[in-house]
């Protein structure tokens, strides 16, 4: 997942040499030259095996270095400053490439659990379920903010956040039973209880289901 700023999704990079697009691809951890970061998670590369400088690369790596590799042609985001980046084989960033629309949404998803996360604390004075629900429900969050937001549940105690809850997969179970004993302390604080066979949450005192008329 990529947490820095994401302008550079709408990028668009054509390669100097061939004039195809170039690909969007995680940036390798270490510079070669320098043994440093390229100061970017990202890098725009020219994957297409018929660009001059691919195919031109070898001859030249060979003589001046007696050794096989290529270059691609390669930009940083924001710039459209021509570099090459030295590759061994015709595979190279083939694997790592970015699928942008993906990358989008992702992205999209992480500045919402930010902006929940952020409003945590003012969701307790105002008794506001919207932040706490979007941490809680979003199995791609971390899990500490996920916990975070479950602990912000009785205190608000609000019975509207049982259905969400209750039709919700978690796939940390630790955090289902969490939030199942707070389900528990939120409708005993109402004088409620969810009837055995129809879910519905009845009053605690019923003795027949106002909504499936089940004897209880």
């Amino acid at each position: 997942m990529f947490t820095c700023n994401c302008s550079y999704l709408d990028e668009v990079h054509i390669c100097p040499s061939c004039q195809t697009p170039m690909s969007c691809c995680e940036a390798p951890p270490v510079h070669v030259g320098d043994g440093l970061g390229w100061g970017s998670e990202v890098l725009f590369i020219c994957l297409n095996n018929e660009c001059p400088t691919f195919k031109n690369g070898w001859q030249h790596i060979e003589l001046k270095y007696g050794h096989k590799g290529s270059y691609r042609c390669m930009e940083l985001p924001g710039s459209h400053e021509k570099n090459v980046m030295m590759v061994a084989s015709e595979y190279a960033f083939t694997g790592s490439t970015i699928d942008v629309e993906a990358a989008k949404l992702q992205n999209v998803r992480y500045v919402k659990e930010q902006e929940a996360l952020a409003a945590l604390d003012t969701c307790k004075k105002t008794r506001d379920l919207g932040p706490v629900l979007t941490l809680i429900l979003d199995e791609a969050a971390s899990l500490p903010n996920r916990q975070l937001a479950v602990g912000c549940l009785q205190e608000i105690n609000d019975i509207a956040c049982i259905d969400p809850l209750r039709n919700h997969t978690f796939n940390d179970t630790s955090l289902g039973q969490a939030c199942n004993l707070i389900i528990s302390e939120i409708l005993k604080a109402h004088f409620k209880k969810e009837c055995p066979h129809c879910a519905e949450i009845i009053k605690a005192q019923a003795h027949k289901c106002m909504y499936c008329k089940a004897d209880l």
